[in-house]
C-alpha cells in the first residue's frame, strides 16, 4: 500500500474513534444530573401541574436544595398519572414525585417497570365530599357515588367506603387490590360510578358522594372542612405515603438521595403546614404509624 494512501485511512480511523468516544461521552453525561460550570447540579422533577399548592412546596424543596446540596431543580409539568412514569422511564426526566407506593406497585406489575422510591415525602387522606348531604350517615338506597377509576386509587376509594360503613368487601386488608366485584354486602343498593381520579370532584354535581383524592380535592378548591368523611390512618396507610420516584438502576444515584434530604427538610414541613393549613397533607418522612 501506498504510504501516502496508508497514512491517510489511519488518520481517517483516528478521527472516527475520537468522535465515537465523544457521542459516548455525550450520551452519558445527558442520561445523568446534567452539572454546570459552576458545579451546579441540575435534575429535572416530575411533578403535576394541578395542584398549586404542592407547587409552592416544591419551590421551597428547590430552595433548600439550592442553598444546602447546590442542586438546581428544573420541574416538568404533568396533566395526569401516567405521564410522570413514562417520562422517567424514557429519560425525560430524573425524578418524579406524585404517587404513593400501592401506585407504583400496581404500575410495576402492570408495565414490567423497576420504579422505586428515593425517599418519602408526604400522605394525604381521601375524604368523600358531597353537594347534597351534609353527614355520611345521611347516605340513602340508591344514592350514586362516585370513585377513581385507575386500580390503586379504586381500591383505595373502595375500602374508604367500607370504614364508613357503607359497603362491606371480601378482606379487611387494604394491603389486597380490590375492585367492585369484591363488593360482598352493598345494604343500600349503591350506585357506584368509576371515573377518571381527576373527575372526582367534578362528578358531585352528578352524585350524592364522591371520594377524592385530595391532590385534585385542593385544585377543585374542595377545602378538607367540607368533606363529610376522611379515610383514618393506621399501620396499613403506609401503602398511600407519597415518595420522590426513579428507576431501581438509579437508587443509589447520591444526587437524587440529595433531592429527598432536600424534602425531608424542616423548611418543607413549614411549607407543608403553610400551603395546607387544615392538614390535609401531612409530611411522610418520619410519620409513626
Amino acid at each position: 500500500m501506498n504510504p501516502r494512501n496508508r497514512n491517510i485511512i489511519i488518520a481517517v480511523v483516528v478521527v472516527v474513534i475520537i468522535a465515537v468516544a465523544a457521542f459516548i461521552g455525550l450520551s452519558h453525561k445527558s442520561n445523568t444530573a446534567n452539572a454546570s460550570k459552576n458545579g451546579t447540579k441540575t435534575v429535572k422533577v416530575g411533578i403535576m401541574s394541578g395542584d398549586k399548592q404542592d407547587q409552592a412546596v416544591w419551590k421551597s424543596v428547590a430552595k433548600t436544595a439550592k442553598d444546602k446540596y447546590n442542586l438546581n431543580l428544573k420541574f416538568v409539568y404533568f396533566t395526569d398519572y401516567n405521564q410522570p412514569n413514562e417520562a422517567l422511564l424514557s429519560g425525560d426526566i430524573d425524578v418524579n414525585a406524585f404517587q404513593s407506593y400501592n401506585y407504583v406497585d400496581n404500575w410495576n406489575k402492570a408495565h414490567h417497570t423497576d420504579i422505586v422510591s428515593v425517599g418519602n415525602t408526604y400522605i394525604t387522606p381521601m375524604h368523600i365530599y358531597s353537594q347534597k348531604i351534609k353527614d355520611i350517615s345521611d347516605v340513602k338506597d340508591r344514592d350514586s357515588v362516585a370513585i377513581p377509576n385507575d386500580a390503586a386509587n379504586e381500591s383505595r376509594a373502595l375500602f374508604v367506603l367500607q370504614s364508613a360503613g357503607l359497603i362491606k368487601l371480601n378482606t379487611t386488608d387494604a394491603t389486597k387490590l380490590v375492585g367492585l366485584p369484591d363488593i360482598t354486602s352493598n345494604p343500600k343498593n349503591l350506585q357506584i360510578k368509576e371515573v377518571d381520579a381527576s373527575q372526582t370532584p367534578r362528578a358531585l354535581s352528578s352524585v350524592t358522594i364522591s371520594v377524592v383524592n385530595y391532590n385534585y380535592a385542593t385544585a377543585a378548591s374542595l377545602p378538607k372542612s367540607e368533606s363529610i368523611y376522611m379515610e383514618p390512618l393506621d399501620k396499613t396507610s403506609a401503602q398511600y405515603i407519597n415518595f420522590i420516584a426513579t428507576t431501581k438502576k438509579e437508587k443509589n444515584n447520591k444526587v437524587y438521595k440529595e433531592v429527598a434530604k432536600a424534602y425531608a427538610s424542616e423548611e418543607t414541613k413549614k411549607a407543608i403546614k403553610t400551603q395546607y393549613p387544615d392538614g390535609g397533607e401531612l409530611p411522610a418522612w418520619n410519620l409513626k404509624l
